[in-house]
């Protein structure tokens, strides 16, 4: 590349060799649901530095409709982690017998120990975009605030911090104690710090909760 231009016959792609698509490879597979942290800080300017790089994610008519929100406060934290208890709760109530007591074991959030916690917002009234691409499917505001994330999720690992996704939630509260426009949909609540221990291998599977299923089981054609 000479002057940011690309010599004659040549794409972007080209730059990137077998190493590099291998350790790409690595990165997706090394990617987890972490809910382990340690409560090591993270270091100045990380979080700003990976929400820049989930910026770069693609979205509907280049609407960018993520809107990340750091919680800082602990009373809102602490709103949170009220919610999560009373949604954890429920859930584990409405869990077969046979499962009840594994879906007990779990541990499903790193709330109480995670150095960095946000919340990922879509923007359904943003004008940026102009619509293109979401009147028919105007979901794609909310997935493309998901591919964000996802984004993110990799930045991150690839710096060696993990991420843990927080489902167990109810949206309203989260929405109501964060104080964000109305119009703006709550995708996910989010934990980030440094592991406790890396695995390669999801946490679900490892305590025998699911089994992560070939990827021939999910390719129709027609």
């Amino acid at each position: 590349m000479k002057d940011g231009r690309m010599p004659e016959g040549e794409t972007g792609a080209t730059r990137f060799d077998d190493s590099f698509r291998g350790k790409l490879n690595e990165l997706f597979v090394w990617r987890r649901d972490v809910r382990r942290f340690r409560r090591d800080a993270l270091p100045d300017g990380a979080f700003e530095r990976l929400v820049g790089l989930a910026c770069l994610a693609p979205s509907v008519g280049l609407s960018q409709p993520w809107r990340f929100v750091r919680v800082d406060s602990p009373p809102r934290r602490q709103v949170v982690r009220d919610s999560f208890a009373r949604c954890n709760a429920a859930a584990l109530q409405c869990q077969s017998d046979d499962r009840a007591a594994l879906y007990a074991r779990l541990k499903l959030a790193g709330l109480d120990d995670a150095p960095c916690q946000f919340a990922v917002f879509a923007d359904g009234a943003t004008a940026q975009g102009h619509r293109l691409g979401r009147l028919t499917m105007p979901a794609t505001i909310d997935y493309s605030a998901v591919m964000a994330i996802h984004t993110l999720w990799l930045a991150a690992r690839a710096e060696g911090i993990g991420l843990g996704w927080v489902s167990i939630l109810d949206p309203a509260e989260v929405t109501a104690v964060l104080d964000v426009p109305a119009n703006w949909t709550l995708i996910g609540y989010f934990c980030l710090g440094y592991p406790v221990a890396d695995d390669d291998v999801p946490t679900l599977e490892r305590e025998g909760w699911e089994t992560r299923r070939p990827p021939d089981s999910v390719l129709f054609v027609r």
